[in-house]
């Protein structure tokens, strides 16, 4: 069930990760997205799981609520994967009938896979251990030395944030529409693909409606209230660095150095 996914959601707790500064928490988290893409061989690769899943084990979330977000890309990793075995030239591994598969396609499949994987794992981290709160605040501190281009900086982070909090509840919205569906005897999982794709319609418009009326809920609900942007706003919560976001920003610099060395070490094995 479409509910049962956890993409966006914040788990409250409080584990090192979830004190660390979510400004702190966004940076590090950019940097070992780029650590993933850097990694090109199986040392660094493996660098790059093994970090992840000790920020995973810091953070005290449920590894369940984790790979509940690999339910969204599933199909993705696998396709994609299927498709790079067949893109690299290399040593022949195995070869049925026509296909044939070279280690150059295999490494390539895998990478894709994993890179894929790691994304989510890096991302549901940070929403996992941030509240939407913290993660407006940090985006809008991040982003300040835009103001200087004109460009309101509050209101970017404030919508960035309502989205992503926003992502459960429109899947929850889309699992009840689709058990009204199915109740009023819809039926949308047989027939070819064309049946299902139109089987959909029942769905998206409800769903589209239902958007605008929360969208339109919630800017009546913030108009009461009386917002108008960052202009002239305090801070409820003043964001500090500590010890722990020192340690952290060792800790992701150490992973991120370890893969700039195992990329190094593989090029001069090889050469």
């Amino acid at each position: 069930m479409l509910s049962n996914i956890a993409l966006g959601r914040f788990f409250p707790g409080n584990s090192l990760v979830h004190r660390l500064d979510p400004r702190v928490k966004i940076v590090l988290v950019v940097v070992l997205l780029v650590t993933v893409f850097l990694a090109n061989n199986y040392l660094a690769l493996l660098t790059n799981l093994a970090a992840i899943f000790v920020f995973m084990a810091f953070a005290k979330v449920s590894f369940k609520n984790y790979f509940k977000n690999m339910k969204v890309i599933l199909f993705i990793v696998v396709f994609t994967s299927v498709l790079n075995i067949f893109y690299a030239k290399g040593p022949l591994l195995f070869q049925i009938g026509p296909v044939a598969i070279t280690k150059g396609g295999f490494d390539n499949s895998v990478f894709v896979a994993c890179r894929l994987v790691m994304l989510i794992l890096i991302s549901s981290l940070l929403t996992f251990t941030t509240s939407p709160t913290d993660l407006t605040d940090a985006l809008e501190r991040i982003l300040k030395p835009l103001s200087v281009f004109k460009i309101k900086t509050h209101e970017l982070a404030m919508m960035m944030a309502i989205a992503l909090r926003f992502i459960p509840t429109l899947l929850e919205e889309t699992d009840k529409i689709i058990d009204a569906q199915k109740a009023r005897g819809a039926d949308m999982e047989s027939g070819n693909a064309l049946k299902r794709i139109k089987a959909l319609v029942p769905i998206l418009v409800p769903l589209l409606v239902a958007s605008f009326r929360r969208a339109f809920d919630l800017a009546l609900a913030m108009e009461c209230r009386c917002y108008n942007g960052g202009d002239g706003r305090t801070k409820m919560k003043v964001l500090h660095i500590c010890s722990n976001d020192v340690l952290a920003i060792f800790a992701v610099v150490a992973v991120f150095l370890l893969v700039l060395w195992s990329n190094f070490w593989a090029l001069a094995v090889h050469l």
